[in-house]
């Protein structure tokens, strides 16, 4: 080498090394992460196809999947797989455009044709609603892919881009096809942050980080997610240290781990609502068919003191299905605590010395609220025998609508006031156990009137019906209380509006040792 080749290559790495340093490589991830789970872990919440106007299987979802476009931090509607989506100005399609170069956790590289797939195959909550209202999917090209709508419907995207539906969620074509449902069931490849490791049904989930993640490299090497139903089984763990995050403490419970030095409190007020459900309403032969009974029994209830109790006051009680926060939601009052005129409607009814309801089942594992609610009823004459159940038996029983007497229904899913309401009381819900007829038909209209100030009046509108049928009797907007330790920088829990869980799990973080 000359001495003039010699200089240039000397000046060469003095000039590259700077951005050598500048951009240095993204750390490998270490370390494990343990979250103690409120609920046992079903094997279905693997899976994108089947997900329920629910909010628990997104926990999952977060980790191991991937959406075309998911609700992210600062953005209900964030491009994930796809890097942008267009709505044609008729709004009748809406095109995606695919993130280059991002493949599944087997290698191979998501296309439209994966798109496409996963949402023909998807049967969960708004399935119905998708199958009436978008007339194909196209694939332009395998960066490209188009939905076509029957008519514009401007909440397509409230639907299919926020967990108001599982449908963005998208799996392998190839793969699914190639191992079968169960197959993919049992070892599933999706496209997220982490990979699937192994799974103990009800027991624990093991995932691991996907470093060539798009979006970033993972911090933490490996998650745990591990079963543990008993609240205060769960906070003796975090007090151990055999998890760093749990999901779900109330009461005396939560007053304690708050105490706790090293312990940090993390309660939100999220999408979800808890409301008393009445199925037997439908039936004309059934005490609760009367309206009077109905709203006997929301007069039956003192939420605040069930809150303060419960929930630390955290919870926000309301006579609506629909969190405030959302769009096109309508303010609604809860009812007064009143056991007085509670007894008097049922009297008014023809029970005026109560009747006997049959079963209550409180929705899992809220099973200490459920007990209060009970004793409430009670006391007014409503007498009911408490059942409980797993969560993932409950939301089967739910949607199969094979739940009796008197249960808790909730949802934490986002979306707005249509979205909300589609799965609990129409006729497309996939946890809908009957219908009114004047609901129905403004839902209907109101799904494609494009003026935004006529829709929300339309939706007030059905708000307002549900709420003077008193065909749900509202609880609260729950506030839900997690916690984590002290091994953990960043637990991942408010990073997304209104989510009860860590997410996105690429960002949760542990401290350096």
């Amino acid at each position: 080498m000359t001495s003039r080749a010699r200089t240039v290559a000397l000046l060469l790495v003095v000039w590259l090394l700077p951005l050598a340093l500048a951009t240095p490589a993204p750390a490998e991830p270490t370390g494990t992460m343990t979250f103690g789970v409120h609920v046992t872990l079903a094997t279905r919440w693997l899976d994108t196809s089947d997900t329920e106007s629910e909010i628990t299987p997104f926990m999952i979802l977060y980790a191991l999947h991937d959406a075309v476009v998911k609700p992210m931090p600062g953005n209900l509607n964030a491009p994930s797989l796809a890097e942008s989506f267009t709505m044609s100005k008729d709004g009748r399609t809406w095109d995606f455009v695919l993130r280059k170069g991002v493949k599944f956790h087997n290698g191979e590289p998501i296309t439209a044709e994966d798109v496409k797939f996963s949402f023909e195959r998807y049967k969960g909550g708004a399935a119905s609603l998708f199958r009436e209202r978008v007339k194909e999917v196209q694939i332009l090209d395998p960066g490209r892919v188009r939905f076509v709508l029957k008519e514009p419907w401007p909440d397509f995207m409230t639907f299919y881009g926020t967990s108001a539906s599982g449908a963005a969620w998208i799996v392998p074509k190839k793969y699914v096809e190639k191992v079968g449902e169960d197959g993919f069931r049992k070892a599933p490849i999706g496209a997220g942050p982490y990979k699937f490791v192994s799974f103990q049904p009800g027991v624990e989930l093991v995932l691991e980080a996907n470093e060539s993640y798009w979006r970033k490299t993972p911090s933490v090497k490996r998650l745990v997610m591990r079963s543990i139903p008993d609240e205060a089984t769960r906070a003796a763990a975090l007090k151990r240290g055999d998890v760093d995050v749990i999901y779900y403490i109330n009461g005396p419970v939560a007053e304690d781990v708050r105490r706790t030095p090293g312990l940090t409190l993390a309660a939100a007020r999220t999408n979800g609502v808890l409301w008393l459900e009445f199925p037997e309403q439908w039936d004309p032969k059934s005490p609760w068919a009367d309206r009077r009974v109905r709203l006997a029994a929301s007069l039956a209830i003192d939420r605040q003191a069930i809150n303060e109790a419960e929930s630390l006051g955290f919870s926000g009680p309301t006579g609506n299905i629909v969190p405030r926060h959302q769009e096109f939601a309508l303010p609604i009052d809860p009812h007064p605590y009143d056991p007085k005129r509670a007894k008097t409607l049922l009297a008014e009814a023809g029970f005026p010395n109560g009747f006997d309801a049959g079963e209550f089942t409180p929705y899992p594992p809220y099973t200490s609220m459920g007990e209060a609610i009970v004793n409430y009823l009670a006391a007014v004459g409503i007498k009911t025998r408490m059942r409980t159940m797993e969560r993932a038996a409950f939301l089967s029983a739910w949607r199969d609508k094979k739940l009796k007497g008197v249960f808790v229904g909730a949802t934490g899913s986002a979306g707005n006031a249509s979205t909300r309401i589609e799965p609990f009381a129409t006729s497309k819900g996939i946890n809908t156990y009957g219908v009114i007829p004047d609901v129905e038909g403004t839902f209907q209209r109101q799904l494609q009137e494009m003026d935004r100030k006529k829709r929300e009046e339309l939706l007030f509108q059905i708000q307002r019906m549900l709420s003077e049928r008193v065909v749900f009797a509202p609880i609260w907007e729950n506030g839900f209380i997690r916690a984590y330790g002290p091994r953990v920088e960043e637990p991942g829990l408010m990073l997304l509006q209104a989510f009860p869980y860590s997410a996105p799990l690429e960002d949760v973080r542990l401290k350096k040792p």
